[in-house]
C-alpha cells in the first residue's frame, strides 16, 4: 500500500511539472496539490500545508486555480510582473498553496481534505465562514491559518486585487 502512495505522488510531480506554465509562478514558491480521484472528483488535501503553515507560523494563501481559464492567467501574469514586489511580501507571513484544478471542476466535484476528513466545496466555505458559499468561482482565494479558519473574506472575480496596492491590502488583511 505504500508504494502505491509513493508511486502516486511520483505521477503526481511529473504532472505537476508537465503543467507549470499555468498555476502560480514559481517566484512564490508555491506547494503545489494537485487533485484526487479526477474526473469525478477534485478532491484537495490540504493537511501538509496546514501543518507546514502551524510549523512555520504562518498564514496560508491558497489559491484554486484553473488550468483553461482566462482569469486566472490573467491574475497569474499580474503576479509574475511583480514578483520583485510581491514576493518579499508574502514570504513574510504567508505559504502559497496553489490548488490545481479545471473549468469542468464545478462546485459539486471540488472537496477538500482538513484533518483527514473530507469536505465538499459547500462544507468547507461553510466551514471557513466563507460568504460564497453558494458559487465557485476560478481563480478563488482563501487566506487561512493553521488550523483552516479564515482569516478575511475575499473578494472574488476577474479584476479583483490586480494592483500592487490591492494586493498588499489582501496580504495585510486590510478590509
Amino acid at each position: 500500500m505504500k508504494w502505491h502512495r509513493i508511486l502516486a505522488l511520483a505521477f503526481g510531480l511529473v504532472v505537476g511539472a508537465a503543467r507549470a506554465g499555468n498555476g502560480f509562478p514559481a517566484a512564490y514558491a508555491p506547494i503545489v496539490v494537485l487533485p484526487q480521484g479526477v474526473p469525478q472528483r477534485y478532491e484537495f488535501d490540504l493537511d501538509d500545508a496546514l501543518a507546514r503553515a502551524r510549523a512555520a507560523h504562518k498564514r496560508l494563501y491558497v489559491y484554486l486555480g484553473a488550468d483553461n481559464c482566462a482569469y486566472c492567467r490573467q491574475y497569474e501574469a499580474f503576479l509574475s510582473a511583480h514578483a520583485r514586489e510581491l514576493v518579499p511580501e508574502f514570504g513574510k507571513d504567508y505559504l502559497v498553496v496553489d490548488l490545481r484544478s479545471t473549468l469542468s471542476a464545478q462546485r459539486e466535484k471540488v472537496w477538500f481534505r482538513i484533518d483527514g476528513r473530507s469536505r465538499s466545496y459547500i462544507e468547507f466555505t461553510h466551514a471557513i465562514g466563507d460568504e460564497r458559499e453558494r458559487q465557485l468561482v476560478y481563480p478563488s482565494v482563501w487566506l487561512l491559518d493553521g488550523h483552516a479558519r479564515q482569516l478575511m473574506q475575499m473578494p472574488t472575480g476577474a479584476g479583483t486585487f490586480e494592483t500592487v496596492p490591492e494586493q498588499l491590502e489582501i496580504l495585510h488583511l486590510v478590509q
